[in-house]
């Protein structure tokens, strides 16, 4: 695919809105930037959240599990409590040589 070519992507992330708080998923509270942008493009409807920021986030930018992507706990809680997760798998820390960040798929050459 040509640079030009290609789909444009944009991820919101906003802390403490739950999933029908906008308008292009059902809220009664008018969102039309939202509705517009849901409208002419793709809405991803499959995805979960763990209870925490950190391992959330880590799913969403590797697409994969938190524990695989090496955040199975608060990275800042992991990082004062480094010994009690040393050698545990899939509480690195930080998202591990086995997961490929979201950004890096933009950077691929197109096939």
């Amino acid at each position: 695919m040509q640079a030009s070519k290609r789909p444009n992507c944009l991820v919101i992330i906003a802390d403490d809105l739950g999933f029908s708080d906008t308008e292009p998923y059902g809220s009664e509270i008018s969102t039309p930037a939202l509705q517009r942008l849901a409208k002419d493009g793709l809405r991803m409807t499959n995805f979960h959240t763990a209870p925490a920021c950190s391992p959330t986030r880590s799913m969403l930018l590797s697409g994969t599990d938190n524990h695989i992507a090496g955040l199975g706990q608060m990275a800042e809680f992991m990082m004062g409590s480094r010994q009690k997760y040393d050698g545990h798998p899939g509480y690195k820390g930080y998202l591990n040589f086995r997961v490929a960040a979201l950004p890096r798929y933009f950077r691929m050459p197109a096939t």
